[in-house]
């Protein structure tokens, strides 16, 4: 990133990666500070539980993979596939996995895989519950428009969620509103970068 940056002369940088990407933050921020190049953060707003959510808020992947019930349940993965693998200590649930590509070498047992892209809408995913009786839904604290149907699908179905919040925000400015970071870009010394 260091060479990119130099090559092309870059002044300033927005990290805009998803929230749970922070190694891609880390590596921004330690190439904008060894370059010395104004950085900012923005990060959408976390989703925030409404009247109706049933959400248990974890720490980490980890964490929820602790959440799950000791009794089988059908559990809807909406968390990408990097993490699959921790969710094998709980093999006695059947997985709905949620996914942009087709999986190769799923480490869990009982598990089928709907392969889509969103945004996803609240009356399809209210469907694809309902046809995979899902009874509880693990999905990370993104935020956005995007990715949010199958929460509010969860309050309509009553199905509880297990929400991981996200990793720590990267040290320095972090930024929320994309009018923020607009003004940033033409006046990064206001806001101390």
């Amino acid at each position: 990133m260091q060479a990119f940056l130099q090559a092309e002369n870059v002044r300033q940088v927005i990290d805009a990666t998803h929230p749970f990407a922070s190694g891609m933050s880390r590596n921004a921020q330690a190439a904008c500070a060894a370059l010395g190049v104004d950085l900012v953060t923005y990060q959408r707003p976390p989703w925030q539980a409404g009247a109706g959510d049933i959400w248990h808020h974890v720490s980490d992947m980890q964490a929820a993979v602790a959440a799950l019930p000791e009794a089988p349940a059908r559990v809807f993965l909406a968390i990408g596939k990097q993490a699959l693998a921790l969710f094998s200590a709980r093999s006695q649930h059947r997985y709905l996995l949620r996914l942009v590509d087709a999986p190769q070498d799923v480490p869990l047992r009982h598990w089928q895989a709907e392969i889509a892209r969103g945004p996803f809408d609240v009356p399809g995913d209210i469907a694809l519950m309902r046809a995979h009786r899902i009874q509880l839904i693990v999905a990370k604290n993104a935020g956005g428009d995007g990715a949010m149907a199958k929460l509010v699908a969860a309050r309509e179905l009553g199905l509880p969620v297990i929400l991981v919040d996200r990793p720590v925000a990267p040290a320095g400015t972090v930024l929320t509103g994309l009018e923020q970071v607009l003004h940033w870009l033409d006046h990064p010394e206001r806001l101390g970068v």
